[in-house]
Parts: structure tokens; sequence; C-alpha cells
């Protein structure tokens, strides 16, 4: 490395890469400086839209419309928050919804159609139950990230003013995403959240049990906070993708420590306590090979639920640190 390189960088603060964030463990060769974006949600739709970051932490369906569409940034295999999508869309026990082929030719409200939690949620029960997507009426009230994408014509925009909580309520909506998802806030979708309690059933009450043998038999486990990176700055500095890699790889392996010690317990913690009981040790696992299968079935869901204009190799949606 002949020279050190101010790279401008937004993730959020998770707790195994705080050690990052704060400087304890550096990024070797780069003068960071960390952007604070609350929510994170903010720091896609400005990356996106007008490439303010260096390095950003992205929405992987974002990142994979946005990259289909000739982003000028690429993904690291570094994704920071993890979980599955067997659960979390919930439905009004009076719309007659017993299985998830009975969505069919009813009204479900999401954010937006490229919101990762409906993709992947989509994704699950296309492929696991048979759900003929395209028969579902998606109801958003949110913009795409991405301006360039084209909705298929069963997405439908909620009307002006109207919550898709308030839809649910009065059952307009046969079903909806739980939390800011969908059906668990109200206010404008850019601003000014606020969060309403959503208490309607699951449509898969025994989401844990389907997770627990999906995952044993497709090995996917849905990704979502994914690192990028300009296509500029890995040009003219290749190493920076195996630095980064590198510094986020050292604070997760600390974290593991004190989770495996006992000394890590605030909720998101636990949360990836739990995971451990279905993917093992590592609930955060970085690298192409260990998450290809979940990367191939990202970027073909994208493409069956009309959100990719075309398909996408390996090599085009991530770089690999390790082979630099």
């Amino acid at each position: 490395m002949k020279s050190r390189v101010a790279l401008k960088i937004a993730i959020a603060d998770h707790p195994h890469v705080s050690a990052v964030r704060n400087g304890t463990i550096p990024i070797e060769g780069v003068d960071a400086e960390f952007v604070n974006v609350q929510p994170q949600i903010g720091a896609f739709r400005r990356m996106v839209r007008d490439v303010e970051f260096d390095v950003c932490e992205l929405a992987p369906t974002t990142y994979v419309i946005a990259r289909a569409y000739g982003a000028p940034f690429v993904g690291l295999p570094i994704f920071v928050t993890r979980r599955f999508h067997h659960g979390g869309l919930l439905v009004r026990p009076d719309a007659g919804i017993k299985t998830p082929k009975d969505l069919e030719g009813k009204k479900v409200g999401v954010r937006a159609y490229s919101v990762t939690t409906g993709v992947w949620t989509r994704q699950v029960l296309i492929d696991e139950f048979g759900l003929d997507s395209s028969k579902v009426t998606w109801v958003v009230d949110d913009e795409e990230h991405v301006t360039q994408l084209k909705l298929p014509p069963n997405v439908i925009h909620a009307p002006a003013g109207t919550s898709l909580a308030d839809m649910m309520a009065s059952g307009e909506l046969a079903a909806g995403f739980a939390a800011a998802a969908g059906i668990g806030r109200t206010g404008a979708p850019t601003g000014g959240w606020k969060e309403v309690e959503a208490d309607y059933p699951d449509l898969l009450p025994n989401a844990t049990e389907l997770e627990t043998g999906y995952y044993a038999r497709t090995g996917i486990y849905p990704m979502h906070g994914t690192i990028v990176v300009k296509d500029s700055v890995l040009a003219e500095h290749p190493w920076v993708a195996k630095s980064l890699y590198d510094a986020f790889y050292q604070a997760k392996k600390e974290w593991l420590a004190r989770l495996d010690a006992g000394e890590a317990n605030t909720a998101g913690d636990k949360k990836y306590q739990a995971l451990r009981k279905i993917v093992g040790n590592d609930p955060l696992p970085y690298g192409i090979e260990e998450n290809r299968k979940t990367i191939e079935a990202l970027e073909a869901t994208a493409f069956k639920q009309g959100l990719t204009p075309r398909r996408m190799s390996m090599d085009e949606l991530f770089v690999d640190p390790l082979a630099q």
C-alpha cells in the first residue's frame, strides 16, 4: 500500500461492527470517516440515487436491483444482519387465508415492493409453497429506492394519506407485513413514522420449525445488511476490499467470543444466539463460498419477482476480498 485512502462510510452501529466504527479495530490503509444516518434506510436511498458514500451498508435487494441498472458500486460478501422469513406476514382472521396459496386473489400490504423482507418472504412462499405471486395484488405506500425499477402490473399504491395499517384494520387488505415493512407503522413513509400495534396472526405460526427445516434442506440463510464499495475506489485501490473484510471479520470474531462468554446480552445479541441453534456457531457468515447458495437464491428470486431486468453472475455482483 503506497498511501492511505480516505473513505466516507455509512454503516449502522451493530454490536459486531462497533469496534470498526469506533476505531478500536482499524481498517488497514484507510482513513475512515463514519457518517451516522438514522435510520440506515436513509443511507440506502442516498447511496443508490446519489452514490454519496464510498462504502455503505445497503439492503441486499436494493443493491441487486441497483447493480442490475448499472450502479457504480459493488458488493463485498460482508453481511451484517441476517434473519429468516417464514414469520412476519400477518393475516386478518376473517380473510379466509389458511395456506400461502390462499393469498392469491387477495391484497397484501408491504411498504415497497422491493423491501428485502418482502422479497425474501415471497421467495419462501413461491419456492416452498407454490404461491403464484403474480396473482397477489401487492399494495405499497412508499417509493422504491431505485428509481429505474419498473413495477409489475400487480403492484398498486395505497390511496394518498391512507396507511397500510388503516387499510388492514378496515379489511381493505387481507394480509400485511409486520413492523416497518408494512402494517406496523403509520405516517409518511419517508419520515415521521409512528409505530402502531399490528395484532394479527402469522400466516405460518410454526415459523421457527419451518426455518430450521428450510435451512437444513437448502442452505439458504437470508442476508440483509450488505456492504458495498464504489467501483472507482476499488479500481484505484483494489486492496481496500481485503482491508474492509479483514476489519469486519476481526470485529465479528471478537463479538462471537463475547457471545460465547455470555458477555453480549442485547436484544440483537439474543436474536443471534437463537439463530445459532439453526445455522451453527457463526450466525453472520462472511465470504463468497459461505454465502453462495444464499446470494444465488436472492439473485434468482429478484429476477423471478420482476425486480431486475436481467440475470447477473456472481462476479458481477460481488468482489471476493480473499482473492485480492
